[in-house]
C-alpha cells in the first residue's frame, strides 16, 4: 500500500514529463544563451565584480556530493557560516549560523529566501527540519548575505544574514534528460565509553552494597550494538529540461529514502519540481513560475532510545525468558501497580518495538514572478512577486500495551497534526540607467512587501486502554509582516560604488492594543572602491581584482521561538485570555469544563536591533588564479529579546522581555588557488577561516554585577542547568565549580576551589568557564580532474569549542546503590570515584575541538557512451570519513553544547551513477 501511495502522488508529474518530452522532440530551440554571471542581492541582482556588502555565492559545482538536506550541501564551503547537523538521524537537517550569535532567547537562524519565497522560522510538528522538505538536488546557488548592509533590505527578519536559494531553471535549447541514483551504506562512527560487562561486574562488586551484588546478572551484552545497524539508503533523481517554443522549462522528480543507524529510524521524500520561465511581448515580459511539491514519511526512534542503551546494565540480557512485557529483560518491582520498577532505565531494544512514532507530510511551495518592461521606458521595470506555501503534517504515535513503553496506560494511539499556511506579495519597481554623461550608473529600486503566516494545530488526541483518554487544545494562531524598502546604487566610472537601502517594516508580533512599537525603520549603506580599475594598479598584469569595501546597517529581530512545541507566542505584547489546559478544567456538577485564563505578556516589547559594521578586501592576482576575501566585522544588538524571569505579582513568573545589549567582533577570510589549469588538468584549492567573540555586554537594568540567566538544561538532579548568560560573558557559558584536584592528578570527590577565599563552598564560588562559541572555524576543499577522471574532498576543523560531557557527569558510584536497580557508568567513573554526581565540576566541560573529513570522492566520467551529446559518470563517495579530537564522546560536534544521548552522525559509504543525454 505504502508503494502504491507514493506512485499515486508521483504519477501526475510523470504525465506531464511525457507531455513535454513529445512536445520538445518537435520544437527544439538549436542554441542556448550564455547567462551573464550575476550575484543575488534581495530584490535584484548585480554583477560579482559591483559588490558592496559582504555577500559569498556557492554554486551547484562546489557543493558538497552526498547530502540529504539543504544545509548540507555548503558545510564549511564558506567562511562565517557554521553548519552544524541537528543529529545523525535522517531528514534531521541542519542549524545555521552567520557569523556567531546576535540574539539571547531570539531566533539566531538565518532568513531562507527559496526562490523569492521568505520561510518562516516555526518548526513543524512530525518534521525534523522543515528545509529538509526541499530535495538539495533541485539547488542550484546559494547566495548568503552576511552583513548588514547587504541584508538591511529584508530588514525585520536579517539579523542573524540571509541565505538566498535559487533553484535550478530550464535553458532554451535542445532537451535533456537527467538521471541520477547513488546507493548508501552507513554504519556508527563508535559508541559512548561505558563500562562493558566484566568492567561493569568489578565496579558494583568494588563499590555497591551486597544487595546490590546480587543484582549482577549473568549476561554479556552490548546495548549500543543491540541499537544499531548498519542502514541502506538511495537517492534517484530525474530531470527533463529544454525549451517549448521559446518557453525554457525543468521539471524535476526526486525519491529519497534513508533508513537510520538507530534500528526503526527511517526517513522518505518524494519530490516534484516544477519551473517555466517564458518572456512576451518582445521580451517585455518575463514571467517565472516555480512549482515544488515534496511527500515525506518518517518513522522515528524514541528519544531515551540511546540514553538507556547507554546507562542499561550489560550483564542483563534482552530477554528474559518470560512472556512479561512483550518478553523483555525489565527491572522490576514487586510493590509497584505495574510490577516494573518506574525508577530503573528502560530495555532500549523494548522501546525500539514497543514505540511506533510516524508522520507523512505534505508540502507545496510556488510563487509566480512577473517582471514587465516599460515599452515606453526600457530602463524601468515593475516586479511581483506572489508566493504561496503550504504545509500539512500527519502523524500518529503508538505505544504497545503489552511492553514497557505502554504498559502503565494497557496501550496508547496518539494522533497528531499540523498545518501552515503562508502568504506572500511583493512589488517592486526597478530603474537601471547608464548616465553616459556623467559616467554613472544607476540602480534605484522601491517596494512593498506582505506576508501573512498562519499556523493551525488541532488539539492531538490520545486514546489510551485504561479507558481515559484524552484531547488537547485547538492552536491557532497569525503573524503578519508589512514592509516598504527602497534601494539605490550608485556605480561611478565602473571604479566607485555607492549603495544605500531603507526598510520599514511593521510586525503585529509588537502590538500591544497601540502602533507605538510596531513599526521599526532599519537602513544601511555601503560602498566599493575597485582599485584594479585605478589607472596606478591597471596596468599591473599580476593584479586582476583589487576591490575595497566598507558597510553599516541596521536590521531587526521579531522572532520568538516557540515555548510549547510549535506553538509561536504571536501576541507576546498583548492583553489576551488563553482557554485552560485540560488537566485544570473545573467541574460543575458531573460535567468538566474549560475555563479563561489571562496570558502574560509585556505590552513594552518591541524590536531587538543589530547595527553591523563590516570593511572588507576582495583580491585576484595572475589572472584570477588566486582568488580571496578578507572581512573584519563588529555587531552590536541593542534590545535583546530574553525570556525571563519576572519579580512576583505578574500572571507568571517569566515573560518576554528586551533585557539587554551584546557585541560581536570577528574576522573571516576564503582564498581559492588555481595551481594547475590546461587542457587535461585543472586542480583547485580552496581555504576558509572565521574568528568572532560574542560577548554580552548588558542584561538586566539595576542588577548587580553577580547577576545571570541561567540557561542549558542538563540529564540528572531535579531542574539543573549548565550554562548562563552573563555581563562580560559570552552567551551560554559553562557556569561551574573549579575541580580540586590531589598530589597524582586525580579529581578529589566533592571538593572545590574556593575562588572568592570566604572559606566556605558556594554558588558564590561558581565561574564562568568556556562557552559553545569556538576560537576559530576552518574549511577546506579541494579538487582535481583530469581527463576523464576527477577527485574532490572537503574537511571542516572547529578550534576551541567546549562540551558538556552529561553522561560522564551522570556517572557515580551512586549508580550502583539507589532505587533498587544498576545503572552503568561512563568510562570515567571508576577513575573519579565520585560516591555521587558532582554535575557543576568543570571537569566534564571538555575541549571538543575536532578536524573531520566530511566528503571525498572520485569519479570517472565514460563520455558519449550511448549517443551523441549523452554522458555517463560513476563516481564513488565516503562521507563523514573520520574525526580527530580528544572529546571523550562519540562525536564533538554537538550543537547546544551539551551532550546527551546524542543521535551520532552516521559514516556513509556510496556508489553513484549519473546519466545525461
Amino acid at each position: 500500500m505504502k508503494n502504491f501511495t507514493t506512485v499515486l502522488k508521483i504519477a501526475p508529474a510523470f504525465l506531464l514529463a511525457s507531455s513535454i518530452v513529445h512536445a520538445q522532440t518537435k520544437d527544439s530551440i538549436p542554441q542556448e544563451k550564455k547567462i551573464e554571471e550575476v550575484v543575488l542581492i534581495g530584490y535584484g541582482k548585480q554583477k560579482k565584480s559591483d559588490l558592496t556588502g559582504s555577500i559569498t555565492s556557492v554554486t551547484a559545482k562546489d557543493f558538497n556530493g552526498g547530502a540529504t538536506s539543504a544545509g548540507q550541501l555548503i558545510q564549511g564551503k564558506t567562511p562565517g557560516v557554521q553548519i552544524t547537523n541537528n543529529s545523525g538521524a535522517p531528514g534531521s537537517g541542519t542549524k545555521i549560523r552567520i557569523r556567531g550569535t546576535s540574539s539571547l532567547s531570539g531566533e539566531n537562524s538565518p532568513l531562507i529566501v527559496i526562490d523569492g519565497v521568505p520561510q518562516d522560522f516555526v518548526g513543524m510538528n512530525g518534521v525534523s527540519d522543515p528545509l529538509s522538505l526541499i530535495n538539495p538536488n533541485d539547488i542550484e546557488t546559494f547566495d548568503i548575505l552576511k552583513d548588514a548592509s547587504a541584508t538591511a533590505i529584508y530588514g525585520n527578519r536579517a539579523s542573524n544574514g540571509v541565505i538566498l536559494i535559487t533553484t535550478k531553471k530550464g535553458t532554451a535549447g535542445k532537451f535533456k534528460l537527467n538521471f541520477s541514483t547513488v546507493a548508501s551504506v552507513s554504519t556508527k562512527m563508535g559508541k559512548v565509553d561505558v563500562l562493558n560487562a566484566q568492567e561493569f561486574r568489578d565496579f558494583v562488586n568494588s563499590y555497591a552494597p551486597s544487595g546490590y551484588k546480587t543484582k549482577l546478572g549473568k549476561a554479556d551484552t552490548d546495548w549500543q550494538d543491540q541499537i544499531y545497524q548498519a542502514a541502506w539508503g538511495t537517492d534517484n533523481n530525474l530531470a527533463f529540461s529544454g525549451g517549448i517554443k521559446g518557453l525554457p522549462y525543468r521539471l524535476s522528480l526526486g525519491y529519497n529514502e534513508q533508513n537510520g543507524i538507530v534500528k526503526s529510524n527511517s526517513f522518505r521524500r518524494t519530490s516534484v519540481g516544477l519551473n517555466l520561465n517564458p518572456k512576451f511581448f518582445d521580451n517585455h515580459l518575463s514571467v517565472n513560475v516555480n512549482a515544488k511539491g515534496t511527500f515525506t514519511d518518517n518513522r522515528f526512534v524514541d528519544g531515551e532510545v540511546i540514553k538507556a542503551a547507554t546507562y542499561f546494565d550489560p550483564t542483563q540480557p534482552v530477554y528474559s525468558g518470560n512472556s512479561n512485557y512483550g518478553g523483555y529483560y525489565e527491572w522490576l518491582d514487586p510493590g509497584s501497580e505495574t510490577g516494573y520498577n518506574v525508577n530503573g532505565n528502560k530495555n532500549p531494544v523494548g522501546l525500539i518495538n514497543g514505540i511506533r512514532d510516524v508522520s507523512s507530510v505534505t508540502r507545496g511551495l510556488g510563487n509566480i514572478q512577473l517582471d514587465y518592461k516599460f515599452h515606453f521606458l526600457p530602463d524601468l521595470h515593475f516586479n511581483v512577486n506572489a508566493g504561496y506555501d503550504y504545509t500539512k503534517s500527519d502523524g500518529h504515535k503508538v505505544k504497545d500495551g503489552n511492553l514497557r513503553a505502554g504498559f502503565e496506560d494497557k496501550g496508547s494511539s496518539n494522533f497528531y497534526s499540523m498545518e501552515k499556511k503562508n502568504k506572500l506579495l511583493e512589488t517592486y519597481f526597478n530603474y537601471v540607467k547608464n548616465i553616459n554623461a556623467i559616467n554613472t550608473g544607476v540602480d534605484i529600486t522601491a517596494g512593498y512587501s506582505y506576508q501573512d503566516f498562519n499556523i493551525l494545530i488541532p488539539g492531538a488526541v490520545t486514546y489510551r486502554g485504561t479507558g481515559i483518554n484524552s484531547q488537547d487544545l485547538n492552536f491557532e494562531t497569525r503573524n503578519t509582516l508589512i514592509s516598504f524598502y527602497g534601494r539605490a546604487i550608485f556605480t561611478v566610472a565602473n571604479k566607485y560604488v555607492l549603495s544605500g537601502s531603507i526598510r520599514r517594516d511593521g510586525s503585529s508580533r509588537f502590538y500591544n492594543g497601540t502602533r507605538d512599537n510596531v513599526w521599526g525603520v532599519f537602513p544601511g549603506v555601503s560602498l566599493a572602491w575597485k582599485l584594479n580599475e585605478e589607472n596606478f594598479i591597471k596596468n599591473i598584469s599580476s593584479i586582476s581584482t583589487l576591490k575595497l569595501r566598507a558597510g553599516w546597517g541596521k536590521t531587526g529581530q521579531q522572532e520568538l521561538p516557540a515555548l510549547d512545541g510549535n506553538k509561536p507566542n504571536n501576541y507576546p505584547a498583548f492583553a489576551a485570555y488563553n482557554p485552560s489546559y485540560p488537566e485544570a478544567s473545573y467541574q460543575f456538577g458531573n460535567e468538566f469544563y474549560f475555563m479563561f485564563r489571562p496570558a502574560n505578556y509585556n505590552p513594552n516589547l518591541t524590536w531587538e536591533t543589530t547595527t553591523t559594521k563590516n570593511l572588507g578586501l576582495d583580491f585576484g592576482f595572475s589572472k584570477n588564479r588566486i582568488t580571496g576575501s578578507i572581512d573584519v566585522f563588529r555587531k552590536d544588538t541593542k534590545d535583546l529579546l530574553v525570556y525571563a524571569d519576572e519579580p512576583a505579582g505578574g500572571l507568571s513568573n517569566a515573560s518576554w522581555q528586551n533585557v539587554g545589549d551584546m557585541k560581536n567582533e570577528g574576522i573571516e577570510g576564503s582564498i581559492t588557488v588555481i595551481p594547475v589549469k590546461n587542457q587535461n588538468t585543472t586542480w583547485e584549492v580552496s581555504f576558509n577561516a572565521t574568528h568572532y567573540k560574542p560577548v554580552i555586554t548588558k542584561l538586566k537594568d539595576r542588577a548587580d554585577e553577580s547577576f545571570n540567566m541561567e540557561v542549558g538544561g542538563i540529564e540528572g538532579g531535579s531542574g539543573n542547568r549548565i550554562q548562563a548568560h552573563a555581563v562580560g560573558y559570552a552567551p551560554n557559558s559553562f557556569w561551574v565549580y573549579q575541580q580540586v584536584y590531589d598530589s597524582n592528578g586525580k579529581p578529589v570527590d566533592g571538593a572545590f576551589v574556593d575562588r572568592n577565599g570566604d572559606g566556605m563552598i558556594s554558588t558564590k564560588d561558581m565561574y564562568y568557564y568556556k562557552s559553545t562559541t569556538p576560537d576559530a572555524i576552518l574549511g577546506f576543499s579541494t579538487k582535481v580532474s583530469h581527463k576523464n577522471w576527477d577527485f574532490a574532498l572537503s574537511a571542516r576543523a572547529v578550534l576551541g569549542n567546549y562540551v558538556y560531557n552529561n553522561a560522564a557527569s551522570n556517572s557515580s558510584i551512586q549508580s550502583t546503590s539507589t532505587n533498587e536497580y544498576l545503572q552503568n557508568v561512563f568510562a570515567t567513573a571508576p577513575q573519579y570515584k565520585f560516591q555521587i554526581p558532582q554535575y557543576k565540576s568543570d571537569i566534564y566541560v571538555e575541549n571538543a575541538s575536532f578536524l573531520r573529513l566530511d566528503n571525498i570522492n572520485v569519479g570517472y566520467n565514460f563520455g558519449e557512451i550511448f549517443t551523441k551529446g549523452s554522458n555517463l559518470k560513476v563516481y564513488a563517495m565516503a562521507q563523514n570519513v573520520f574525526v580527530i579530537t580528544k572529546y571523550s564522546g562519540v562525536d564533538p560536534e554537538v550543537f547546544n553544547g551539551i551532550d546527551n544521548g546524542y543521535y551520532q552522525m552516521p559514516r556513509i559509504y556510496s556508489l553513484g551513477f549519473n546519466f545525461q543525454f
